[in-house]
């Protein structure tokens, strides 16, 4: 079980994590909820249907990983777009995005408490077991890593075995060390789930 998920008796998943990987992994999750941000702020006695109903931004974060995590719908992003796509796209965009960051938000923080919860269980690591919507959180944050740290590497498909290259003397190396390594837990996440 070391290094990867195996499938659960409960149909969800489980894998070894020692102390190290558990830091990396809270690390890099509790950095992608600042990335993500906060959610807006409702104030007292507002209503919350109002704040569910609230209009989101309207044009794409300007910040490429985030723009990564939360695409334009319509539109090739290789291409220039009509006036017509954009205004499709803002138009989704505005009803969409705060849903799409909330629910980042929360995967994101259900992969931090459950590794909070193993390392209060047995400080030097354990046996980490996660239900089907835990699973199904921890492959969603997996994902949303690896779009963030790809796109800080900007990483293409053409390019993915020179990581493997990499001299140990390159800066970037201990970003692929994690990239790779993210690809290997989301992968063996989506084979229990399947």
């Amino acid at each position: 079980m070391a290094g990867h998920f195996q499938a659960a008796s409960d149909g969800g998943a489980a894998i070894a994590l020692d102390e190290v990987e558990i830091s990396i992994l809270r690390s890099l999750a509790v950095q992608l909820l600042e990335l993500i941000g906060p959610g807006p702020v409702q104030e007292e006695g507002a209503d919350p249907l109002a704040a569910m109903l609230a209009d989101g931004p309207t044009s794409p974060p300007s910040d490429p990983a985030l723009a990564r995590l939360f695409p334009d719908a319509y539109g090739d992003p290789a291409r220039p777009r009509d006036r017509e796509a954009q205004a499709a796209a803002a138009e989704f965009r505005r009803y969409t995005e705060n849903d799409l960051r909330t629910r980042k938000r929360e995967d994101a923080l259900a992969v931090v408490r459950t590794l909070d919860d193993l390392l209060s269980s047995d400080p030097g690591g354990g046996v980490l077991v996660l239900d089907a919507e835990r699973s199904r959180q921890w492959l969603g944050t997996l994902n949303d890593l690896r779009l963030t740290i790809g796109t800080r590497l900007e990483v293409t498909d053409d390019e993915s075995d020179e990581l493997y290259r990499l001299p140990d003397t390159d800066p970037r190396k201990p970003m692929v060390l994690a990239y790779l390594w993210l690809g290997g837990l989301q992968e063996t996440l989506i084979g229990t789930m399947t």
